[in-house]
């Protein structure tokens, strides 16, 4: 099994381009190249350019999004809470909303297999709306990895 991610955030600018977010803007290719390097980093979502920030999957244009999968939990914790990656999340209330429900969801999926955005966008409303579980959960309530390979996409229907 491997472990895919998504986190959203909202704007405090109306878009991207927007000099507010002019510093988050000037780190996302450092951060995503550090990403790319890490020990267990497989796939992350890009849209036009080399990040995601093109993308608006959901309804509100102020939100974006970033999607990845990691080898395992472990590798995607040190990614996010012990690299140069926690400098940006700590400054993230310059750039974001804070938030009123939980903006970042994980969930297991079979090796080799790359999620989709609505896939994500499920998990994520399903993190929400029941808590955290087998299918969706959080850093904080982490739900170990099945012991064999399987379809739990299925389980959402």
């Amino acid at each position: 099994m491997q472990l895919a991610q998504l986190n959203i955030s909202r704007m405090l600018a109306p878009d991207i381009n927007h000099p507010i977010m002019a510093d988050f803007v000037n780190q996302l290719d450092t951060i995503n190249k550090l990403a790319e390097q890490s020990d267990g980093f497989i796939w992350r979502l890009t849209g036009d350019g080399n990040d995601a920030t093109s993308l608006r999957p959901f309804d509100d244009e102020r939100v974006i999004v970033n999607m990845s999968v990691w080898v395992s939990l472990e590798q995607l914790q040190t990614f996010v809470f012990k690299s140069p990656h926690t400098r940006v999340m700590k400054d993230r209330r310059k750039w974001f909303e804070q938030p009123d429900q939980i903006m970042t969801v994980l969930w297991w999926i079979p090796a080799g297999h790359i999620p989709s955005v609505d896939e994500a966008k499920e998990r994520l409303q399903l993190l929400n709306s029941n808590g955290p579980g087998p299918l969706a959960f959080t850093f904080r309530d982490v739900w170990p990895a099945p012991n064999v390979d399987f379809d739990t996409s299925k389980e959402l229907a």
